[in-house]
């Protein structure tokens, strides 16, 4: 069970605000989940309201039911049915304080209606610390993620069956959402990557009507979703290779030095260090090899940060960001061969002092 009052703690230690505002659009703000740990119901248009000592959820009749019966210590839910009640009740909390929001979720109609009917003293962007508060997982969290990890990974042991001659990539998409939700998935945390062939050289290539032929690529970059927590794995396969043909060799050689790549990254991966050292190290190492076939081809980052959002915190690229235990980071290399195909290998791992661990 979440611990919202630590969590609050986390947020407002050494804060520039007295209150934060979180409000859900017709999506849920990561943080709405994050503070509530409410795993069901829709909350659009709610109101969470939160101080140093607890976290209040204006809510409607029509999710006062769930949030109640969901309500961790720490939370407590107030039913506004008229409008004027929503007012009245967010002026009781806000007046007067300097309020943080979330200025990268917040659209600004509801930042005026927050500042107009709470009466806040002043507003200020809470945005890069509601990230920090969530980068460090507690066992709860990462308990989470392994679990759709572990379905992610299960559903994609399964997929390989469905490969067929002339399959399309939305059909074999479809077939693997399916098959996450048959594991235990409670959603997807993403909308799944399936390509084939020389579709495999574009990293963000949605499903289209390409069909399955011998001897391509089929790349997958998938994530289940369980109890607000995400995975973010990839794999990438070789249909009916013709192992003696010349293109399954250099399909090969990509894929030895893709993997080759992912350990190099795994290794420097641990508490103190630079996720920007990782992410040179590993483009310096696809640069020189195979005497620089590969040069340019890997454009991404290594990694990203994983929780409530696939993508919870900021890029292991250029930008220095120091890692620190229990943050749980992607470690992805690829290479991408425009017009013959691309390679990535994914995994999620928990850094910890004494280097990442595999979840």
């Amino acid at each position: 069970m979440a611990d919202i009052k630590m969590r609050l703690q986390r947020l407002f230690a050494g804060s520039a605000f007295d209150s934060a505002v979180i409000v859900n659009s017709s999506n849920k703000d990561p943080n709405f989940l994050y503070f509530t740990d409410i795993e069901g119901g829709i909350f659009e248009n709610d109101i969470l309201v939160l101080s140093r000592n607890r976290a209040t959820l204006i809510t409607s009749a029509l999710e006062y039911g769930i949030a109640s019966a969901s309500a961790r210590p720490g939370l407590e839910v107030l039913m506004a049915d008229t409008a004027e009640k929503n007012r009245r009740e967010l002026k009781s909390l806000l007046e007067g304080k300097t309020v943080g929001f979330n200025s990268s979720f917040m659209p600004f109609g509801y930042y005026s209606f927050i500042k107009k009917y709470g009466a806040p003293k002043r507003m200020v962007d809470a945005a890069a610390r509601l990230g920090e508060t969530r980068e460090i997982k507690d066992d709860e969290e990462i308990g989470r993620i392994r679990r759709a990890i572990q379905i992610t990974k299960k559903s994609l042991d399964q997929i390989q069956d469905y490969f067929e001659y002339g399959i399309k990539e939305t059909q074999l998409a479809a077939r693997f959402d399916y098959l996450m939700g048959e594991n235990g998935a409670q959603g997807k945390a993403f909308d799944s990557i399936v390509s084939f062939g020389k579709n495999s050289a574009l990293p963000h290539h949605m499903p289209d009507n390409t069909r399955l032929k011998p001897n391509e690529y089929v790349l997958l970059d998938v994530g289940a979703k369980y109890r607000n927590y995400c995975a973010d794995i990839t794999r990438t396969f070789v249909f009916k290779p013709d192992k003696k043909s010349a293109r399954y060799k250099r399909m090969e050689r990509i894929y030895d030095t893709v993997k080759r790549a992912q350990d190099i990254g795994f290794r420097i991966l641990k508490d103190g260090a630079d996720g920007s050292s990782a992410q040179r190290a590993v483009e310096d190492y696809i640069d020189h090899a195979a005497h620089g076939a590969y040069k340019g081809m890997f454009i991404h980052s290594l990694g990203h940060q994983i929780g409530i959002e696939v993508h919870d915190g900021i890029g292991m690229s250029r930008a220095q960001k120091i890692l620190r235990s229990g943050m749980v980071v992607s470690d992805e290399p690829g290479i991408y061969v425009k017009g013959f195909g691309g390679v990535r290998i994914e995994d999620d791992v928990l850094i910890t002092k004494s280097g990442a661990k595999m979840l």
